[in-house]
């Protein structure tokens, strides 16, 4: 007979995965934006880069970022470790995996709500950027600095998807399993995800740590509402491929509102 872990077991299992994902992250953001805040350049004149080269050498710049896409997936394996079933769906823990009475092609429907929920949370999070960037609020994030080889745009796709993967099934899908199952109820469950998903933002300033909170709250709602991961991780990786690979064509067409200070 398996029985259920005790409660004590699963805070400790859920610090342990933090501790190896974002609950890390979350630490090294909040001592980020103190540090940033202590200098003696303005927030508004720092910059933030998210993809940046391994390695001087081309080659070994794409070894080293296949290994961080790789390494840095390890987290999911193992929430996916710690929630699978042994009847299918495997996944439905995670929101992934079949519905019952599902369609055929449901995965078509839950990727089109995927778009849906990029374009409500990527055209005002533009507006928010660009608004608390202007009021010195927020670093000017640059979301490549990678030179432009033949590989560099699959491995920005690959970046884009590691971090949908990781946010949208450890913050969200493996969180709200692990907080139900610890009897907290689910206002305090979306809040708390949501909170947890800016915390790793701050290093990007104020106005990042908002519109990911607004953006945790959202796909939490979401979650809630009708338990499925993939519009979640499809939303997340449109957002990221969108912000990484269009960055140099928006910097291009608005270099004064969307390029490094001066």
């Amino acid at each position: 007979m398996i029985h259920s872990p005790s409660k004590a077991r699963l805070r400790w299992e859920i610090a342990i995965v933090l501790a190896l994902s974002f609950g890390a992250s979350a630490v090294y953001a909040i001592v980020a934006i103190a540090e940033r805040l202590t200098r003696e350049a303005a927030l508004a004149e720092q910059t933030a880069t998210i993809n940046r080269s391994l390695a001087e050498r081309p080659v070994f710049d794409l070894i080293y970022q296949l290994l961080a896409f790789a390494f840095g997936l390890a987290p999911v394996a193992l929430v996916i470790f710690l929630l699978w079933r042994s009847r299918p769906p495997h996944l439905g823990r995670l929101g992934l995996g079949r519905p019952a009475a599902a369609k055929p092609r449901w995965w078509i429907g839950e990727t089109g709500w995927g778009f849906v929920l990029a374009a409500a949370i990527g055209i005002p999070g533009i507006g928010l950027y660009l608004a608390s960037r202007a009021i010195g609020i927020n670093v000017t994030v640059v979301p490549t600095a990678l030179d432009a080889y033949w590989w560099t745009v699959p491995v920005l796709v690959l970046s884009a998807l590691r971090a949908a993967l990781g946010e949208e099934l450890i913050v969200v899908a493996y969180l709200f399993d692990r907080l139900r199952r610890l009897g907290v109820g689910p206002v305090a469950t979306v809040v708390s995800s949501a909170l947890l998903r800016g915390a790793y933002h701050l290093y990007q300033g104020f106005g990042g740590f908002i519109g990911n909170v607004a953006m945790g709250l959202v796909f939490g709602w979401a979650y809630h509402r009708w338990g499925r991961s993939l519009p979640l991780i499809v939303a997340h990786w449109v957002l990221d491929i969108v912000s990484f690979v269009g960055y140099a064509l928006a910097l291009m067409w608005w270099p004064a509102l969307f390029g490094p200070p001066a």
